[in-house]
């Protein structure tokens, strides 16, 4: 069975996932005692915002015609990924990564459920990009992927910092 996806849909696949990797900093922020690491991840929840407004702002601007037109995926592998990539954030029903915290995890498995998901992100949006125009904003969503990327680093050197 295919499965396809429209530009739209995957829009909001994005901004799901945003909306719940703002929701995983905030809670493991609650669960950390290390006020260095509570604020950056604070820092990075703001920063999961802003993404989820760049994500909203470009739907927004998605043409009818790009809105229903279907990503060209002859062998159905564009969309099997987005699909498990969708899954893995929280997506059609599935546990988000904040739900997933049980507070007993120690500062260093949060930064590294992190980097995890970050580059998840990155390799997701990196595929989301070929699926909208200059015109809507595919500037923007560069623009997120580098962010995203800074992520991974503010979380590696606060995971080398507890070294």
């Amino acid at each position: 069975m295919s499965i396809t996806f429209n530009a739209d849909e995957i829009f909001e696949m994005a901004e799901e996932i945003e909306k719940n990797g703002a929701k995983f900093y905030r809670t493991a922020a609650k669960n950390t005692a290390d006020k260095k690491i509570k604020q950056s991840l604070l820092d990075l929840a703001a920063m999961e915002d802003g993404h989820l407004r760049t994500f909203q702002d470009i739907r927004k601007q998605l043409s009818p015609r790009e809105k229903e037109q279907l990503v060209f995926d002859p062998d159905n592998q564009a969309a099997m990924y987005l699909q498990t990539m969708a899954d893995g954030h929280g997506w059609e029903g599935k546990k988000s990564l904040s739900e997933n915290l049980s507070g007993q995890e120690s500062v260093q498995d949060i930064l590294k459920i992190a980097i995890n998901a970050e580059k998840n992100s990155v390799v997701f949006y990196v595929g989301l990009k070929d699926c909208v125009s200059q015109r809507a904003g595919k500037d923007k969503v560069e623009a997120v992927i580098k962010e995203e990327l800074g992520h991974i680093a503010v979380l590696n050197r606060l995971l080398a910092d507890l070294k």
